[in-house]
């Protein structure tokens, strides 16, 4: 297990390489630059010298790429042109709101979508089966941002139930020490605020988590149906198992693979791809930060963002690879 582990390891190494060459080119490929976003469009020439001079944008691109990388070892991803902030400051302070709306959707997607699928497979041909295929492309094909709207508009404006926007009540005062709001309402001793930051996350989590719940609630229901339908299972059963082992022990367990993957890979994209629902409910992430700073053309932001969010979803993926080994013995041995 060890050896299988530092080999999946090892191979990040190139990926993060080429992930920072992609990144270095991507973001000097977009129209204007710094000198733009700072002076506007009609900066005089020896303005522009300036702030390109002072961004080392005026030397060679090998030589701006061996700098960024020299910097980014040391995790300096440089100042925000709009907020004068160090960058790494700013995602420190957002990523925890986006880990606490990804964890919260996630959690709602699995809780749901697993068992979900698991019944449709196991009353396959039934009414629960039909609903829930049909209710799983409707999930997909629903955009984001359109639910987000309607979920926004059904229970925070016209029934009133929950919030709007933002993660707390402005009305709630207290300390936050981790940047996880209901966490840091716990363990103050503050069970309101807790609360309080759990209705914020209802309605964003809800909207992100359906696209996961969809994806969850349709692999799950094929892998229970490949599984069930192998001569183990038969045998099991034939042998007089009662269902609830041989739903454990031969059916989950074997299932879990795909299952295992789509988690890790939804995860991955909650992570890094929360930007039009944050940007409906105001959540303060590292999404609607994103999304700012491509507005605004704040290129150290963009490239910081860009390259955190990447290392983010490989290291994700990293699990998903290790959890592999741990399910399937057979996979640490390729």
């Amino acid at each position: 297990m060890l050896k299988f582990v530092v080999r999946r390891v090892l191979l990040l190494v190139p990926i993060l390489l080429g992930l920072s060459i992609l990144v270095f080119l991507f973001v000097r490929a977009l129209p204007g630059g710094p000198e733009t976003a700072l002076l506007g469009e009609n900066a005089t020439p020896e303005r522009v010298a300036q702030v390109r001079e002072a961004y080392g944008l005026d030397r060679p691109v090998h030589e701006q790429y061996f700098q960024y990388m020299e910097r980014t070892v040391q995790l300096d991803f440089g100042t925000s042109i709009q907020s004068r902030r160090p960058v790494t400051e700013e995602i420190r302070n957002r990523f925890p709101a986006t880990v606490e709306l990804a964890a919260t959707a996630m959690l709602f997607a699995v809780a749901v979508g697993i068992p979900l699928g698991f019944v449709a497979a196991r009353r396959y041909g039934s009414w629960v089966d039909h609903l829930s295929t049909a209710g799983s492309l409707l999930g997909i094909a629903i955009p984001v941002f359109v639910l987000a709207f309607l979920l926004k508009y059904v229970f925070a404006i016209k029934l009133g139930w929950l919030p709007t926007q933002g993660r707390e009540d402005p009305r709630v005062f207290t300390d936050h020490p981790t940047g996880f709001y209901v966490l840091d309402g716990l363990i103050t001793g503050n069970p309101s605020a807790a609360w309080d930051a759990v209705k914020h996350l209802i309605l964003p989590a809800a909207a992100l988590g359906t696209i996961p719940l969809a994806f969850l609630t349709r692999i799950t229901r094929a892998a229970v149906l490949e599984v069930g339908n192998e001569d183990y299972v038969r045998t099991a059963e034939a042998k007089g198992m009662t269902r609830p082992v041989v739903t454990r022990r031969h059916i989950l367990r074997n299932a879990m693979l795909p299952i295992a993957t789509v988690i890790g890979l939804q995860t991955g994209l909650l992570l890094s791809g929360a930007v039009l629902t944050e940007t409906v409910f105001a959540f303060g992430g590292i999404g609607s930060f994103m999304a700012q700073a491509v507005f605004t053309r704040d290129f150290p932001v963009i490239q910081g963002g860009i390259l955190f969010l990447a290392v983010v979803f490989v290291l994700v993926n990293l699990v998903v690879d290790i959890s592999y080994g741990v399910l399937d013995p057979r996979v640490r041995t390729r």
